[in-house]
């Protein structure tokens, strides 16, 4: 018999045969192929080089476990930042990642039988409404789910990974403070959304211990989006008692702010401070850099795949929600208020 072969005969590899050839029992090469943990360092590494040599594809045409990445709304720097940490997760297990828009045209039966016929091990969802009936769904075809920072509740059920975002209103808050701000605005995403509605009670709960509280005209919900940054900053920058400071829901809000900033010949950081949220590449590229409350994505998205996994593998989890911690980071949009400062 050919060496090559490592007692493998000719054709399609199968189960038996690759067990076979390893010496050891078909229930520990399953267990390979399906990623799960309980088999030795050695052994994993003999079965999977027969597997690669052997070109083994399973009955489904692919070994290699597969997780569906659902994205609602287009791509933007939030989402890239989160979908790099999934993909560096994945990496190193050789987890295959599909992204998707979800559940688009169909009803969430339909869309999760979908998922679980095209053999997906997992579902994560990234900032979408999720609704209930969708978790629902995939429970019940036997398809873990685990969401991203999920804009609505998608039940008590659900494993979640987010960050702790009333925390960073709290730091947001403080900062501004502490450079001498007592006009404060806030310009954030969805009133409804439950990560918008944290940051936003941590930097006025903040505030209003501070005897600063920020008075309803300066309050502004909208979406994440640049665009509704330009046009709430309109709103904030033509108030008749304009802030001397803003924090931004997200990166995107503050860059559009910025923008509403030059339009108005309103100079940032001397006329306004600007504070974002969530760190994602834009804030240092953009003009000046972004002082932002930090948000851990990359991380976020590398715990909710390794937590997909175990949930696949038929592992416990620790918690039904993970909390990151944000952290601030100072850069050149925000400074001290000029006693010169005025706002068109």
């Amino acid at each position: 018999m050919d060496s090559s072969t490592n007692g493998v005969k000719p054709g399609r590899a199968t189960l038996a045969t690759i067990a076979e050839a390893a010496g050891v029992s078909i229930a520990t090469v399953s267990k390979v192929v399906n990623g799960r943990q309980d088999v030795s360092p050695g052994t994993r590494a003999m079965v999977e080089d027969l597997l690669r040599q052997h070109y083994y594809t399973g009955r489904g045409g692919s070994r290699q476990p597969c997780v569906e990445v659902v994205f609602a709304g287009p791509l933007a720097a939030y989402s890239n930042e989160v979908m790099e940490g999934v993909l560096q997760a994945a990496a190193e297990p050789g987890v295959a990642i599909m992204l998707s828009k979800g559940r688009i045209g169909s009803t969430p039966t339909a869309w999760a039988l979908g998922v679980a016929k095209a053999g997906r091990s997992a579902v994560i969802s990234v900032s979408n409404e999720m609704a209930e009936e969708d978790a629902t769904a995939l429970a019940r075809a036997g398809v873990p789910l685990v969401v991203i920072d999920p804009l609505t509740p998608a039940g008590a059920d659900v494993i979640s990974v987010g960050s702790t975002n009333y925390f960073g209103g709290i730091s947001a808050a403080e900062h501004l403070l502490s450079l001498g701000h007592t006009r404060l605005a806030y310009l954030g995403g969805g009133a409804d959304a439950g990560c918008n509605q944290a940051r936003w009670q941590g930097f006025r709960s903040t505030l209003e211990a501070a005897g600063h509280p920020v008075t309803p005209d300066r309050v502004r919900h909208g979406t994440f989006r640049y665009a509704w940054g330009v046009a709430g900053g309109e709103q904030l920058l033509a108030l008749e008692s304009p802030p001397t400071a803003v924090f931004a829901g997200s990166d995107e809000i503050a860059l559009g702010l910025i923008e509403a900033c030059r339009r108005r010949g309103v100079r940032v950081p001397e006329d306004l401070s600007v504070v974002g949220f969530d760190d994602t590449q834009l804030a240092e590229i953009c003009s000046p850099p972004l002082t932002v409350v930090r948000q851990p994505l990359r991380e976020m998205g590398s715990v909710a795949l390794r937590t997909a996994l175990r949930l696949a593998a038929g592992a416990a989890v620790d918690s039904h929600h993970v909390e990151l911690a944000t952290s601030l980071v100072v850069r050149a949009s925000s400074a001290p208020p000029s006693s010169s400062a005025r706002v068109p």
